[in-house]
């Protein structure tokens, strides 16, 4: 049996208007298990909300998509960092450069692109 790709989303929203709603609707519909991350919990298309990235069940994530402001994105880059992922998508909007070189010291190297495009979804398809 073939697992599917996962993806956790930081920043996941219950508005479908946002971009963390997007993202997870754009990753569902391109065949990945989605894995919400918000402080609120909850849940998110149906989906359980995390409220931190490093209480996801499972032991590596093949994505991490980062839809929050950079000073948020400061105080969770220790919790990305604890998590391996293959990819860790800084979403535009998300990323500063101190941000972006407090992941590399954690060994993080970030991906500046949109994550929904990158699985060839346009944000667009979901207004």
């Amino acid at each position: 049996m073939v697992s599917k790709p996962t993806v956790a989303i930081l920043g996941a929203s219950s508005e479908r208007s946002k971009y963390g709603n997007k993202s997870v609707r754009a990753h569902l519909e391109s065949g990945y298990d989605v894995y919400p991350v918000n402080p609120r919990g909850g849940q998110i298309e149906g989906l359980k909300v995390y409220t931190s990235v490093k209480d996801i069940p499972v032991d590596q994530l093949d994505r991490i998509s980062v839809y929050v402001p950079p000073q948020v994105g400061m105080k969770m880059v220790g919790d990305i960092a604890s998590k391996p992922a293959r990819e860790v998508f800084f979403n535009p909007g998300s990323e500063s450069e101190e941000l972006l070189e407090a992941a590399r010291q954690r060994g993080i190297a970030p991906i500046q692109a949109c994550s929904m495009v990158n699985v060839g979804v346009t944000p667009h398809a979901f207004d």
